[in-house]
């Protein structure tokens, strides 16, 4: 590769950035962004990418999995041209700042998505990836090519390590994702030693034996460095290039030792290593005028990238091309011919569910996504709208914490909305990427179904338990879990026009349409007063199928002489941040609350004086069976209602709520 003496001094200007900012914050990671500096440099001379405008849609995705190497990322973007200033650099780490810890995708221009958790970044890449196939699917024609960039992703050992890598790994190679290209940066290297203390299997059979194409370079060799990503731009396949790399390359004691992991170098060893270097040891933050030159080609080239991609998009898309690229830049919701339900029928939640989703389908063509092996039992599927890669049917094999960690990168690819299916005991398997769509703000939607002890015979390892406080535990992330159809709905409704991830969990079982007469405020609240009785003693307070059981408990209570307001609360998350007037007028504070749910239920003590809930794991048996042992019955509620005002308990005559 020609004007070897230019990479040689872009990367060292890259690695001293890399460490001055490390040893000024006192904080990060300089090991692995001195040992990219060479890849990362050529990679710039391969990458389609505008900085002026980070969102360009055509634009090559980067991926650093290995958000610990946020320098190297912050670093990069700033010789590049994007919106990060060389006092941003100084900044590093500090509060409130355009450079924070890990790469964070609200923050920084440029960064594609939030990184950190290992093994997160090289599953969105493999979203990204996916992402891109379905839309040159479906917007690409022969004349115009709407879609045709790349996926580039920097991972690592531990990147590799993380078992989330193997089930986005091998789903890349049976989708024979052609557009992918990860970078494995190979140091042999951990925080606690050389990596062979825990991991020596050969990753090249690895990724071969999923599908993969395979190449090994010298990750310092900028002429393999070179020829790699030419030959990457050609495959049939997911592409690995496994490089070999030096830990802290440019340093002098510290260069290919873990203790460069993590820690800032010091200011000799720094020194020693610029004039190692030929660069000046007394200037820290040091941009030589032609390297900035020469990376900020980056600008000219990409502002032309992008003319010429608009010119394809007004000149050569056909009318029902342009018409489609439209829909999925702008969805409009409007367009939803949701399902209605009449009161008295009985639905199971997942059932209404799985109509609303073939309800959104149909109306916003960027609606896609798909189940870990359950879409029968989650009722998932969207009828008559195919397979992916050319359909909106995505099957994602039993790999729930990839398919989370992939969703989100649909969610920030620019045309989609995904939504994601599983049996709700197995959310604590994705559990990391949901919360990754929380910290991202992602509009990317869950369905959970089989939503308690209502699971039945299956046992206490499919009956979820704490679950439903976990995620209400969780900033930002709003579950649903809706009593009836009519709510579900409405639920979905609130869920679209939010700009957060939302969870729907749903009952396997068949639950009662309620009537819609309520008291006061509606499910776009998260919570609302459905029933109202004047002189009420008594709030009962419940979520999906215990809202029913409520209403007949309050009959009961009402032949007691007990009168009971009756509060659902379909989203505890989205209640709890309406105002306080809201809040006080649906749960009457002269009232003594009881609230009933069929899980820990520890977050309704913030309302309630008691709560009827979960106190250990389920069991196998019949649903009706579990709901009576645990205490879920018209009978408990009503005894336990009766010691909380104080009133006499006597058995009545059932009635219908």
């Amino acid at each position: 590769m020609e004007d070897k003496e230019m990479l040689q001094k872009q990367a060292d200007t890259i690695r001293f950035l890399c460490a001055d900012m490390v040893q000024r914050a006192n904080s990060g990671h300089p090991g692995a962004p001195m040992g990219l500096a060479d890849i990362v440099t050529v990679l710039s001379r391969h990458l389609k990418h505008n900085p002026k405008n980070p969102k360009w849609l055509n634009r090559d995705r980067v991926v650093f999995s290995g958000g610990h190497a946020s320098s190297l990322v912050y670093s990069f973007l700033h010789l590049s041209g994007y919106d990060i200033s060389l006092e941003d650099l100084k900044e590093f780490r500090q509060l409130g700042s355009k450079t924070p810890g890990h790469p964070e995708f609200l923050d920084v221009p440029g960064v594609e998505v939030t990184t950190g958790p290992l093994g997160q970044g090289i599953t969105n890449a493999v979203g990204f990836a996916m992402a891109a196939k379905y839309a040159s699917n479906v917007l690409n024609s022969n004349t115009a090519k709407v879609i045709d960039h790349k996926v580039y992703c920097l991972c690592g050992d531990g990147d590799l390590q993380e078992g989330i890598s193997y089930e986005a790994c091998s789903l890349a190679g049976h989708l024979e994702l052609d557009n992918l290209v990860v970078i494995y940066d190979s140091n042999n290297i951990t925080i606690e030693g050389e990596t062979n203390i825990a991991w020596s299997e050969d990753v090249k059979l690895r990724f071969e034996a999923q599908g993969w194409s395979v190449a090994k370079i010298d990750g310092h060799n900028f002429d393999e460095i070179n020829a790699v990503l030419e030959n990457a731009k050609n495959q049939t396949k997911p592409f690995l290039i496994i490089a070999d790399t030096i830990i802290a390359k440019g340093a002098c004691e510290l260069e290919g030792s873990h203790h460069s992991h993590g820690a800032p170098l010091g200011e000799e060893e720094i020194k020693n290593a610029k004039k190692k270097a030929g660069f000046d040891p007394d200037r820290e933050f040091f941009i030589p005028e032609d390297v900035k030159a020469r990376f900020e080609c980056a600008i000219q080239k990409g502002s032309m990238a992008e003319d010429e991609w608009k010119k394809v998009v007004e000149n050569d898309l056909s009318s029902e091309q342009k018409e489609l690229l439209e829909a999925l830049l702008n969805p409009d919701f409007s367009k939803i011919e949701y399902p209605e339900y009449k009161a008295g029928e009985n639905v199971a939640t997942r059932d209404s569910n799985g109509a609303i989703l073939n309800a959104i389908a149909k109306a916003v063509p960027g609606f896609i996504g798909g189940s870990a092996d359950l879409s029968p039992s989650n009722k998932s599927e969207l009828k008559g709208m195919g397979d992916f890669p050319c359909g909106r049917n995505i099957h994602f094999g039993i790999r729930e914490h990839s398919m989370a960690a992939i969703a989100n990168s649909f969610a920030l690819y620019g045309l989609f909305i995904p939504f994601s299916a599983t049996f709700f005991i197995f959310s604590d398997y994705l559990k990391p990427a949901a919360r990754l769509s929380a910290l991202m703000s992602l509009k990317s939607f869950y369905v959970w179904t089989h939503d308690s002890i209502g699971v039945g015979e299956d046992g206490p390892t499919h009956q979820p338990i704490e679950q439903l406080s976990q995620f209400r535990a969780m900033p930002n992330f709003y579950l649903w879990r809706p009593a009836d159809a009519s709510e579900n709905v409405k639920a979905w409704k609130r869920a679209l026009q939010m700009s957060a991830p939302s969870a729907f969990v749903c009952s396997r079982q068949k639950l009662t349409v309620l009537k819609d007469d309520r008291a006061y405020g509606d499910v776009q609240n998260g919570g609302y007063l459905l029933a109202k009785r004047d002189g009420a003693a008594l709030t009962l307070m419940a979520s999906g199928s215990e809202v029913y059981l409520a209403l007949q408990a309050a009959c009961e209570l009402e032949k007691l002489g007990v009168k009971a307001n009756i509060v659902s609360v379909p989203c505890f998350d989205l209640f709890v941040e309406q105002d306080i007037e809201y809040i006080d007028r649906v749960v009457d504070s002269s009232t003594k609350a009881l609230a009933i749910e069929a899980g820990s239920g520890l977050e309704w003590y913030r309302f309630a004086n008691e709560v009827i809930s979960m106190k250990r794991f389920g069991a196998s048996a019949p649903a009706d069976k579990l709901f009576e042992k645990f205490g879920f019955t018209i009978e408990n509620i009503v005894k336990k209602a009766c010691e909380l005002v104080g009133a006499t308990y006597k058995e009545t005559q059932s009635c219908n709520a």
